[in-house]
């Protein structure tokens, strides 16, 4: 799967612009605040329907216009064309449309043309609270497996209604507590589907992240994920069960796998606490890759790969052996930014790649 052509109109700080992509490598370079994030913010619009940097639409209008819009132009895994277009109008609703065919729902979107980000916003995977570690692995999963995403949707949605009733409950003695079996229920068999997609999937996934943390470090250090769970202690309509007095008091759900979390591991310490920033960055890009190359046997064909502003705090060796890696075969086309011109050139010396550099200034490309 590639793109071929993006054309922004009143997108972020663009007016009008259009771009030709290489089918290979495609690098903006140019000042911060040139515009270069944006033109991958809005390739990532096109695969999820929202921006990775500001999930408010409307704030992603350029400023005193009233409607930004997206066009891109794919060859898709069958070689065949599929264009596709976002809107997005000042007090109205956003619309997105696969061959000038509107969806109805945004959900069904996802996964038709994949697409894995590597950005600087990362590390709040790393520093962040739990629910930045669970909206990742649930995007990963729900890229492939439409199942997934209804019942993660379906799970929240009684999550929110049993908290409701457990409200209820706190406040009036008289209200018949039998009722919150029937949430119970169907929160335990929700949960244990999601439970036990997760647990699936990073069993799967964990030997491909020590691959890719193993080949951009040089094979010094392992990388792991420890995977916490309630539901790994027990069954969960039991724990439930047990829970629902402190439930009642507290008014929320205490127990279940909206509570799950993700520690990142390098040879069996703790990432967030003892980890280099180098260290860190390494971790993330092999976390990313290995969604890349997962997502890739998911579905069958490579998606897009998005590097932004990546090199910062990483040294040389490590730039380059990234570059060796992802300009191999089983990846397809990529698309960098960097601020300086040279050191991507440089990287880039004795590496067989087609490479299309693409020079921004305020918003427009000065020299291609």
């Amino acid at each position: 799967m590639q793109i071929n052509k993006l054309s922004l109109n009143y997108f972020k700080n663009y007016l009008e612009e259009e771009f030709e992509f290489s089918k290979k490598v495609n690098i903006f370079t140019g000042n911060n605040g040139a515009g270069k994030t944006n033109v991958l913010d809005a390739i990532y619009y096109l695969s999820f329907t929202k921006s990775y940097f500001n999930s408010i639409d409307n704030q992603n209008i350029n400023h005193g216009s009233k409607y930004f819009m997206i066009n891109g132009t794919y060859n898709n895994s069958l070689d065949t064309v599929d264009t596709v277009n976002c809107a997005v109008q000042q007090n109205e609703r956003k619309r997105f449309r696969l061959n000038k065919k509107e969806y109805s729902r945004m959900a069904d979107h996802i996964g038709a043309f994949p697409l894995v980000i590597i950005s600087p916003m990362d590390i709040n995977m790393i520093f962040g609270g739990s629910e930045d570690r669970r909206k990742y692995i649930d995007s990963v999963i729900s890229q492939f497996d439409k199942t997934y995403l209804d019942i993660l949707l379906s799970y929240n949605k009684v999550l929110l209604q049993r908290n409701a009733f457990l409200k209820i409950l706190s406040e009036n003695k008289n209200t018949e507590i039998s009722q919150l079996d029937i949430w119970d229920e169907k929160f335990a068999f929700l949960g244990n589907e999601i439970y036990a997609k997760r647990k699936q999937f990073l069993i799967d996934f964990i030997p491909m992240i020590r691959n890719y943390y193993g080949f951009i470090s040089l094979e010094n250090e392992k990388a792991g994920i420890e995977y916490l769970s309630h539901l790994s202690e027990g069954d969960f309509l039991s724990l439930l069960k047990e829970n629902r007095n402190k439930d009642i008091m507290m008014r929320y759900s205490n127990v279940g796998i909206h509570r799950d979390d993700l520690i990142f591991t390098l040879d069996n310490f703790t990432l967030k606490k003892y980890g280099s920033q180098g260290q860190q960055k390494s971790f993330l890009v092999a976390l990313k890759l290995s969604q890349f190359e997962y997502t890739k046997l998911k579905k069958g064909f490579k998606p897009l790969l998005l590097l932004d502003d990546i090199f910062d705090k990483l040294d040389f060796i490590r730039i380059q052996q990234m570059m060796k890696l992802v300009s191999r075969n089983e990846f397809g086309q990529i698309f960098i930014t960097d601020t300086n011109r040279s050191r991507i050139e440089k990287v880039f010396e004795g590496i067989d790649v087609e490479i299309k550099i693409f020079e921004i200034d305020n918003a427009k490309i000065i020299n291609v």
